[in-house]
């Protein structure tokens, strides 16, 4: 049974699930760790590695302020999973006119749609964007047309690590996986917050390990701001994957016999915060590349385009604060693996799987991943492991 490492070089202890980091990541994590705000310690998941404002991979519990830079720019970025009636020896030998039928309902990169894809679904969310941009109004000069683009980028997948896959569980059930998050709404409010942070904490004159730990504290104007507007992008970016889910799920119906969904099983953000109650003290947890997983609670943790994924069922560990990691982590960064990985590397590493195989996607190859079975592994006293999914159509951003 793993058992986490504990290491105390700041005010509060690290707790790491993995001996394998990286000395960068390390470093941020040892800096986020002599902060006053946070209790009563930081949890490092096995898929740690460098990130850019905090470590992806750890779960930051802070009292009475939240660190933007933590949550970063992707804010509600996560996964969703859906079961569907089909077994796998009822797909076509050919699965290429899947993978086109998808990246034609769903624009991916920096493509959008060219009218909204629900207006219906998003308009419960109109007020609050509108909200949102008279409290930063700064946004408005970011993107060229923001109520429009709110409209036209829900149901899109975005670039990256984002993908959406078809899927088969260990019993032969076909299912669709996707991920992805708030898209350019999300990253704007993302950065003008990490900005405005910044400028509170010169203001005030606070040292701090290194500029991107800026807070913003309970009981001013600029924390309720960021509060409303986090919370509405989490909701967007909840609703950009059901939206794109119900696009998956009509492309699919135009090739492949007649199915059902029989099973929504998760939804679930790993880029968010969220006020919870640890320790004996309610604490924002800032999840930055890390799923919630209390005792019951389903998740998935995604391999790579060309390894194993996994729906999981939570165990409450409170060392954790009740979290686990949110994938494999990257070994590599991408500039890393496009001078270490050749095009036929990828075509290697991705038999089998219907995907692009070009250079466009090197960056995103398995070998820059961590082992995901050695992640899960770590893990064992985090999750314990429902399905196991393999993926037989890839779809990247």
């Amino acid at each position: 049974m793993p058992i986490a490492r504990e290491i105390n070089k700041g005010r509060v202890p690290i707790k790491i699930w993995t001996d394998d980091i990286e000395s960068a990541a390390f470093e941020q994590l040892t800096a986020m760790s002599h902060l006053d705000i946070v209790h009563p310690h930081i949890a490092v998941m096995p898929d740690v590695h460098f990130g850019i404002g905090a470590t992806v991979g750890s779960v930051i519990p802070t009292l009475r302020a939240i660190i933007p830079a933590a949550v970063g720019v992707d804010i509600g970025c996560g996964m969703c999973y859906a079961r569907l009636s089909l077994r796998v020896e009822q797909l076509p030998d050919s699965l290429k006119a899947v993978r086109e039928a998808i990246e034609d309902a769903v624009p991916v990169g920096f493509n959008q749609h060219a009218e909204a894809a629900n207006t219906k679904a998003l308009q419960p969310l109109v007020n609050g964007f509108n909200r949102v941009l008279e409290l930063a109004p700064q946004i408005k000069s970011m993107m060229r047309n923001p109520e429009s683009t709110m409209h036209l980028q829900c149901g899109t997948l975005g670039g990256g690590n984002h993908f959406i896959e078809l899927v088969h569980d260990e019993q032969g059930n076909v299912g669709v996986m996707l991920h992805s998050g708030s898209r350019g709404i999300g990253n704007n409010i993302g950065r003008h917050f990490i900005e405005l942070a910044k400028t509170e904490m010169e203001r005030l004159d606070k040292r701090l390990p290194s500029r991107d730990l800026a807070y913003l504290r309970e009981g001013t104007a600029s924390y309720d701001d960021y509060c409303f507007a986090v919370d509405w992008a989490q909701q967007y970016a909840r609703l950009n994957r059901e939206i794109m889910m119900q696009l998956v799920l009509g492309a699919l119906a135009k090739v492949l016999p007649p199915f059902v969904v029989t099973e929504e099983a998760v939804n679930c953000h790993h880029n968010y915060v969220s006020t919870e109650h640890h320790y004996g003290q309610h604490v924002h947890v800032t999840r930055k590349g890390a799923i919630r997983a209390g005792l019951g609670e389903l998740g998935i943790i995604p391999g790579s385009m060309g390894t194993r994924s996994y729906i999981v069922r939570g165990k409450g560990n409170s060392e954790s604060l009740c979290s686990c990691s949110h994938g494999a982590g990257r070994r590599l960064s991408r500039g890393k693996a496009k001078k270490v990985f050749t095009q036929a590397d990828l075509e290697a590493q991705t038999q089998g799987v219907e995907c692009r195989k070009d250079a466009g996607v090197l960056d995103e190859i398995p070998g820059a991943y961590k082992d995901i079975d050695v992640v899960m592994a770590q893990q064992s006293d985090l999750v314990e492991i429902v399905h196991t999914l393999k993926q037989l159509v890839c779809v990247k951003g």
